[in-house]
């Protein structure tokens, strides 16, 4: 699946994201609103790994989607 797919649907994927990345709170997932890079940023943030390792996860993610 393509990110555009999953922004589109960002409420249903929100709760994937949440099982896949648990200290991100939903307050986040919400600000992430669909936006790749700032879900990248979140997760780099959270938990402290690199820019590369987050849109690492990220992909694997949309590619699970």
């Amino acid at each position: 699946m393509n990110w555009d797919q999953i922004k589109g649907n960002w409420k249903q994927f929100k709760g994937k994201a949440q099982v896949q990345w648990g200290k991100l709170t939903n307050d986040e997932l919400d600000q992430v609103d669909g936006h790749r890079e700032v879900l990248v940023g979140k997760i780099q943030e959270k938990y402290g790994i690199s820019k590369e390792e987050a849109d690492r996860q990220v992909s694997d993610f949309e590619n699970k989607a």
